[in-house]
């Protein structure tokens, strides 16, 4: 099983070089966004969640080296999930947060395996309403919401867990990329 795991991983990692444009783009654009004063907000479910607070702890606190702490905000507010779940549904905790705080120019990024969470594709319809850029990491074809990203990294793979696990290699070579583009090499 293990020798399997790893060179499933193996594969699918050099498959996934192909999107190292898609990648070289998301670098850019947080990297304005940063530049010009934007935040980012992260999004997902499940592991995708976990993968989305990591993300924006990452920026908020420090990667690799000491720097100015970067404005990050993952949308993972337990007692605004649960309120706006009871209030209105759960298609609407991403959705909400991003009306409220979401600005011209900042950075939605959401994660998702499959693309068809509707919390998810209203989040990408508020994003895009406030003027935000949506960033999607997906994979099995990106569903609903690919269509609704104006970037997107596509991981290959047709499990959750390997398509996870390319997402964070990307995310965590994105938060490194742009450390340096800002000048905090």
């Amino acid at each position: 099983m293990l020798a399997r795991a790893f060179d499933d991983g193996e594969k699918l990692l050099r498959e996934f070089r192909t999107a190292e444009p898609d990648i070289r783009a998301v670098i850019a654009v947080i990297t304005t966004c940063f530049g010009n004063g934007g935040k980012v907000f992260t999004a997902g479910n499940g592991g995708s969640m976990a993968d989305a607070m990591h993300v924006a702890e990452e920026f908020t606190g420090r990667f690799k080296k000491d720097r100015p702490a970067l404005p990050a905000i993952a949308l993972a507010d337990p007692t605004h999930l649960t309120c706006v779940s009871n209030d209105y549904g759960f298609e609407f905790v991403f959705s909400r947060p991003i009306e409220a705080l979401g600005k011209p120019g900042d950075v939605v990024l959401l994660l998702t395996t499959s693309g068809n969470s509707e919390n998810l594709i209203k989040a990408a319809e508020a994003a895009t309403a406030r003027g935000c850029l949506v960033v999607g990491f997906l994979g099995k074809g990106g569903g609903k919401l690919r269509s609704m990203c104006d970037l997107v990294v596509m991981a290959p793979g047709d499990t959750s867990d390997r398509i996870q696990e390319l997402h964070m290699f990307a995310l965590h070579a994105i938060i490194e990329a742009v450390e340096i583009e800002l000048g905090y090499e």
